[in-house]
């Protein structure tokens, strides 16, 4: 299963909440994408699509996160795609609550730390709602 949607939309409270009801794997693609124990620092291209791969090669997992260039692979081994969609300005709250104040959250990335970062800010006010158009057309 795919969940898919712009930033702090809540993929990965979800895909975890999936896999514990039903017995599956909860694969997050940010934490494939990074590096652990950096600031986000991302994996190369080739290392991430391997991980990728090797994650939907399972027969029974939840997946979240967009990741494009990964998603032909993904959408044809899926038995199912969930399209979560949150505003701008709640997308960016809860950004900022993300960063400032919790700790723990489901999809972190090991060993890291998240906080506001000004293209992260800038990705989700820019592309979120290019991105919009183009997840509910897939």
């Amino acid at each position: 299963m795919c969940i898919l949607g712009p930033s702090n939309s809540g993929k990965s409270t979800l895909a975890n909440a999936i896999a514990r009801k039903r017995g599956l794997e909860a694969v997050h693609l940010d934490v494939l994408h990074h590096l652990p124990n950096t600031d986000w620092e991302p994996r190369s291209k080739d290392e991430f699509i391997a991980l990728h791969d090797a994650a939907i090669a399972g027969q029974r997992w939840v997946m979240d996160g967009n990741y494009s260039v990964c998603m032909p692979q993904r959408f044809r081994r899926a038995t199912g795609l969930i399209l979560l969609d949150v505003s701008t300005p709640i997308s960016l709250l809860r950004y900022f609550r993300r960063s400032l104040f919790e700790t723990g959250r489901h999809g972190a990335l090991e060993g890291g730390r998240d906080s506001v970062k000004w293209d992260m800010i800038h990705h989700i006010a820019v592309f979120t709602p290019r991105n919009r158009k183009l997840y509910s057309a897939m």
